[in-house]
């Protein structure tokens, strides 16, 4: 049986952990001297992280419903 979270929940989720990997990069980047390709590096780790996540289907985000296509008048 896999775990799934809806939606919602995936949105939520993925809201707070893009934010709060950010704030730590800010951060720790800023406390300490990390070069540019270091920071790319750590943003692409974080970045992977989510998108294995999305491909595991263990998110399923809807992205708030913003790209849910408009249905055309007939």
């Amino acid at each position: 049986m896999k775990f799934r979270l809806g939606s919602l929940a995936s949105d939520i989720v993925i809201s707070i952990y893009v934010a709060a990997t950010l704030l730590l990069r800010l951060k720790y980047e800023n406390e300490t001297a990390v070069d540019p390709v270091t920071s790319i590096i750590i943003g692409l780790s974080f970045v992977v992280i989510l998108w294995v996540l999305i491909k595991l289907r263990f998110l399923n985000p809807n992205w708030f419903g913003l790209f849910t296509p408009k249905k055309s008048k007939s």
